[in-house]
């Protein structure tokens, strides 16, 4: 008989104990983010979250996942996993705001090859950061430790979040109609999401992020890869005014076309004039390395808008003064007009 070799997990690339000294790790970062509703601690089988609707006529829960896309290549050769963190939850968190919700909570998912402990923390503590910035609490997560998945240095991440909303104040576009006009309010770059077109480009244009600058006088990196906005605060701010919203919209993957289409009836059009906003510098540079046609690049990128408020005419100096006082900056980017064609259209 053969003597067997002596095998643990840690011999098979997971170490447990390391999984344990991250969770120590990151207990600041995730506790600073309980609200009172929240009745448990990091470490538990699930997240438990006590909620107090009695402010509300008919509370409906809304629920949101995503993740960061390639833009987690770039952040993860650049060494930026705060990023990761702040695009992760602001991806999850802005869908939800444009039905009117406010967030809840937020869970996080967590995939590594061997377990960096340094570079994974980055991401939980941009992860909550973010969640305070929403007053969002962060209730829990999965770090999944999976040799042989992932190539050395790389961790993907997926978010998931619980907001909530007053279904008589809920904004579901319902209430756009012929006359309504668009608010847009600016992004900080591409956020997360174009990336797949952004890598090739940097790669046709063969960019150096570190050393090449834009024309506002940043580095290429830090505008490339910026995180990506959080505009529940400014939502929020809205939601608890007297303004009459008929339609939000998160400037997403599909850029100006599908993220306006989605909220039209078939009988609806939108009309986005491109002039009435000034594209940023960061899209000036990536855009500068290859020939990619004016609908392509909005279709593609948000070009600078990153959310947008669909509202009556006579509501837009309302709302924009609350927009502003929020610290965003705002556009007046287009109309809502009876459909005789596209239903979406551009003009320059």
């Amino acid at each position: 008989m053969t003597d067997k070799k002596s095998l643990s997990y840690a011999d098979c690339g997971v170490d447990i104990d390391a999984g344990n000294a991250f969770v120590g790790r990151i207990k600041k970062a995730v506790n600073s983010t309980m609200r009172p509703e929240v009745l448990s601690g990091l470490g538990g089988f699930g997240g438990l979250f006590k909620p107090d609707f009695s402010n509300m006529e008919e509370p409906v829960l809304v629920s949101g996942t995503d993740g960061v896309g390639t833009k987690l290549l770039l952040l993860q050769e650049y060494d930026k996993p705060h990023v990761a963190g702040i695009d992760a939850v602001a991806m999850c968190v802005n869908d939800l705001a444009a039905l009117g919700a406010t967030p809840l909570f937020f869970l996080d998912y967590l995939a590594t090859g061997k377990l960096a402990g340094e570079t994974l923390a980055g991401v939980v503590e941009g992860i909550a950061d973010a969640c305070n910035t929403c007053e969002c609490s962060l209730v829990g997560g999965e770090t999944a430790e999976m040799p042989g998945m992932y190539a050395p240095g790389h961790y993907d991440i997926g978010g998931f979040c619980v907001g909530v909303v007053d279904k008589p104040k809920m904004i579901d576009g319902s209430k756009i109609s012929a006359g309504d006009i668009i608010i847009g309010v600016a992004s900080n770059g591409p956020h997360s999401n174009g990336f797949s077109m952004v890598r090739k480009l940097l790669e046709l244009g063969e960019a150096d992020l570190r050393e090449d600058m834009l024309s506002d006088g940043r580095k290429a990196v830090e505008g490339v890869l910026a995180p990506t906005r959080l505009y529940v605060p400014a939502v929020n701010a809205l939601m608890k005014s007297d303004a009459d919203i008929h339609g939000f919209s998160h400037i997403t993957g599909g850029g100006m076309f599908d993220n306006f289409e989605r909220l039209l009836t078939d009988d609806l059009a939108v009309t986005i004039d491109v002039s009435s906003w000034p594209v940023p510098a960061v899209f000036e540079y990536l855009l500068g390395f290859a020939d990619v046609e004016r609908d392509e690049r909005y279709r593609t990128f948000n070009m600078g808008i990153g959310f947008a408020v669909v509202l009556p005419e006579s509501e837009a100096d309302k709302v924009e003064a609350l927009l502003k006082e929020a610290g965003e900056t705002t556009y007046r980017i287009g109309s809502i007009h009876k459909r005789d064609g596209e239903a979406v259209t551009l003009i320059d």
